[in-house]
């Protein structure tokens, strides 16, 4: 990992950006994984005429997209909906807050 493009300090400004608490295992093991790829990438980018090749748009090369005909639908009244609420005012659900400030 000498020459490696990572520092212990980017993954851990990456991990504080992720919300996400990282040990020295932890780490160490992130750093060891970022090599590992970016070595594969290295083999790639190795081989011949590899920047002629299109990027594949789905994993099977005679991939149909079959679409649906759209079909309108009376939509429930929202009358109806707010029944099944135990609080509401006009046409907005009144939910309980979840989150604390």
């Amino acid at each position: 990992m000498k020459n490696s493009k990572f520092t212990k300090e980017m993954v851990n400004d990456y991990a504080d950006k992720l919300l996400i608490g990282l040990t020295e295992e932890e780490n160490k093991m992130v750093l060891e994984e970022f090599d590992i790829i970016d070595k594969n990438i290295d083999i790639i980018n190795e081989i011949p005429n590899i920047k002629n090749v299109e990027p594949m748009t789905h994993c099977l090369d005679d991939f149909i997209y079959e679409l649906r005909e759209d079909i309108v639908e009376d939509s429930v009244p929202i009358e109806e909906l707010l029944q099944n609420c135990d609080d509401y005012s006009g046409r907005e659900v009144e939910v309980p807050k979840v989150v604390e400030e």
